[in-house]
């Protein structure tokens, strides 16, 4: 009898899904032997299919929000949000595949020409993250599958109703039922995944240890296209402005949407020591009055729980930790609901802490740094191996130009949340945050690659140099 994965809903704990665990090597011996002819489809067909998947998506648009709902604990507008990405990807990926991997022709020498044309890569395995189990995957899912790859997507453990959600509309609105198949399991699945030889690249969204642990899986097999999301620990400055109010609510925004289950969320607000009474009150402020409740509540709530209660308890141990090491509480972080992962906002200032975990804190956990000129904010926001997002609120052109040239991350803001980046540009980060193949509109350049030829109808060629002179008297009649 095969194993099964249930999945619960993380605000009531209520039965929410039950499916069996695949078996890996069946199922990437279906999608290598359908890769073939999907790659061969012209690219309108493709493009076309696409935008049927984007109906379909748009048709189920409640039921798909409702569902990441309910399986993730985020509110439903929040969700809303989620499937509203899921949907506007088609097109952006349209636009980014003419634009980036699209056919080009050049003149060359002797009347030939130059062609440029994009490959895909084959089998590519999808790996999803629980925060947006439908608009990371699909981030990826979408540009490859407009390349010609086969995809192999591995939601989350905590979150396979999502998935298996996705790929369903994939196949209803005409994707191969086996170019798109549906990797049901844990850990070990995601394993044997990625180390499959008929796997041709691995696009992975989550923790930087399982994301540092696939890549020197492949520190031998540079063939194997790899492409790293691995979130951050993401720092958000306020300075010199006397808009406080816009201040602590972009500090909000940034540090608690999403029950701060964001990798772009913002752990570290560093601000200027003269301000930071004022600063850290109006955050703390706001934060009181955020609404903590299950998806569908009433009044709408602005946070919903964490992904289940491990997380729930990890994350509030990192805050005793931080707290029992020189941390000063400002908001503490409560558990309201018996045996459910809800979590308070928290606050805690770690200005007088000789040394501050460079972690991902995947949570509403805000840690507060006290600076005294512009300089030592930089380089406290630089404190990190992480560099994916950071935003300066408030500082003169000056400052912001000096904030974006020495700031390490690959998303740089001013006036803005570290969070709610577009699918229009790229998105990824530097140093363990991720290895240079920027997903949302760069996905492309990782789903194909480029083939140059140099082209002409008839061969014509011949050696001027370097050959000996005819001896014309060894020449018969």
């Amino acid at each position: 009898m095969s194993a099964t994965l249930i999945s619960t809903e993380p605000a009531t704990g209520a039965f929410l899904w039950e499916g069996p665990v695949s078996d890996v090597e069946a199922q990437v011996a279906r999608a290598r032997a359908a890769w073939p002819r999907w790659a061969a489809q012209p690219i309108a067909v493709r493009v076309e299919t696409l935008r049927r998947f984007a109906n379909a998506v748009r048709r189920d648009e409640e039921k798909l929000a409702d569902l990441i709902a309910r399986e993730t604990g985020k509110p439903l507008w929040d969700a809303r949000g989620e499937v509203e990405a899921v949907i506007n990807k088609v097109e952006i990926s349209i636009a980014a595949y003419s634009e980036r991997t699209g056919q080009k022709r050049l003149d060359a020498a002797m009347g030939a020409r130059q062609a440029l044309r994009h490959k895909p890569h084959g089998l590519m395995a999808v790996l999803g993250p629980y925060n947006f189990p439908a608009h990371l995957p699909n981030g990826h899912i979408v540009p490859a599958l407009l390349a010609g790859n086969a995809i192999l997507f591995k939601p989350s453990e905590k979150t396979p109703a999502v998935g298996e959600m996705l790929v369903r509309l994939y196949h209803e609105a005409g994707v191969p039922q086996d170019i798109v198949r549906l990797i049901v399991g844990g850990p070990k699945e995601g394993k044997a995944l990625t180390a499959h030889t008929d796997v041709n690249g691995i696009l992975f969204t989550g923790s930087a240890a399982t994301g540092i642990a696939i890549n020197r899986q492949f520190a031998s097999d540079p063939g194997k296209i790899l492409a790293l999301e691995m979130g951050g620990n993401n720092p958000i400055i306020v300075w010199d402005t006397v808009d406080i109010a816009s201040a602590a609510a972009l500090v909000v925004q940034s540090a608690f949407m999403s029950s701060g289950q964001r990798c772009t969320a913002a752990s570290r607000l560093i601000v200027r020591d003269s301000m930071a009474d004022m600063v850290i009150a109006e955050v703390k402020k706001i934060a009181d009055r955020l609404i903590i409740d299950h998806p569908h509540a009433d009044p709408t709530p602005y946070m919903g729980p964490l992904i289940d209660n491990q997380a729930a308890d990890g994350l509030t141990e990192s805050f005793l930790i931080l707290m029992s090491n020189g941390g000063r509480p400002i908001k503490h972080m409560v558990r309201p609901v018996k045996d459910r992962p809800f979590v308070t906002p928290a606050m805690i200032d770690v200005t007088a802490m000789t040394e501050r975990p460079d972690i991902e804190l995947f949570g509403p956990l805000l840690q507060i740094i006290r600076v005294p000129d512009f300089a030592a904010a930089i380089t406290e926001a630089n404190n990190t191996r992480y560099g994916l997002s950071a935003s300066l609120i408030g500082g003169s052109p000056d400052q912001y130009n000096q904030f974006w040239a020495n700031i390490r991350a690959g998303i740089v803001n001013w006036n803005r949340p570290t969070n709610g980046a577009s699918s229009k540009a790229p998105f990824g980060g530097v140093g363990i945050s991720g290895n240079h193949r920027p997903s949302a509109y760069y996905a492309a350049d990782y789903c194909a690659y480029p083939v140059v030829s140099s082209e002409i109808e008839q061969p014509r060629a011949s050696i001027g140099v370097g050959m000996r002179d005819i001896d014309v008297s060894a020449m018969g009649d």
